[in-house]
């Protein structure tokens, strides 16, 4: 119930930064090495049908090297633009649609632009103010996903299969997370959260959630409902920032 709670009128500004995408494909990865240990006699229709899904996910990536966006004259790639183009089909395929329409691509293609560019725009102006990410802080990030695969050699393996390498994962995609996160703090941060805001909340959770089988009481879920209202309040602060930053940027995108 809790991550149910967590998920309820969630919806964020930005998709999750190449670390979140990052995190995706290393379970994916990790999770296809543990199929490949099974025995299979042979494929089944349900395979047959994700490997069909899959050719044509894959036909909405572009050559890593084309220049998908230039922002404030910093050059987008098509290696960026994949990453979170993964990302944002896996998020399609979980709330049942299908990213493979022709509805559907088109938006994904612009979702992932206009994520590309926000998040540039971001990173660019945590840059110009100078907000520094140590050392100490890559490395905590990177220790965490070790432990989610056991070992460094397991997440080395894994990061081979999805050609990348622990120097581009700490230097670019662990500190441009940390980056942004700061960048987030200091532009939007949160207002306290008060008891009479969680409890509103939670109220309108139960009545929306009437008959669907027991809900925890507030006391269990105030620090999850406390969570949410934060997030909430610092998009919603972040997006009018991005709506500023947009007036006075230069932006051209070239797919």
């Amino acid at each position: 119930m809790k991550g149910v709670l967590l998920n309820m009128n969630f919806k964020k500004v930005l998709l999750p930064f190449f670390a979140g995408a990052l995190a995706l494909s290393l379970a994916a990865c990790s999770g296809d090495d543990k199929e490949k240990d099974k025995d299979q006699e042979g494929a089944t229709d349900d395979q047959a049908a994700i490997e069909e899904m899959q050719k044509k996910l894959d036909k909405q990536k572009i050559d890593e090297d084309k220049i998908v966006a230039v922002v404030n004259d910093e050059e987008v790639s098509g290696e960026t633009y994949n990453i979170v183009l993964e990302n944002l089909q896996m998020q399609f395929q979980q709330i049942g649609q299908d990213p493979t329409s022709d509805e559907m691509a088109e938006q994904l293609k612009a979702q992932t632009l206009d994520t590309l560019v926000s998040q540039t725009l971001f990173l660019q102006q945590a840059k110009a103010e100078k907000i520094e990410v140590t050392e100490e802080e890559i490395d905590n990030e990177f220790n965490k996903l070790i432990s989610q695969f056991g070992d460094e050699e397991a997440l080395e393996e894994a990061l081979k299969s999805e050609g990348m390498d622990k120097g581009t994962l700490k230097e670019t995609i662990i500190r441009e997370n940390i980056l942004f996160d700061k960048y987030q703090n200091k532009v939007a941060p949160a207002e306290d959260i008060s008891d009479e805001d969680i409890k509103a909340y939670y109220d309108e959770f139960t009545a929306q959630s009437e008959g669907e089988g027991d809900i925890p009481p507030l006391e269990d879920l105030s620090e999850n409902i406390k969570q949410i209202l934060v997030q909430n309040e610092q998009q919603q602060k972040l997006a009018a920032h991005l709506e500023d930053l947009k007036k006075d940027a230069k932006i051209e995108l070239k797919i």
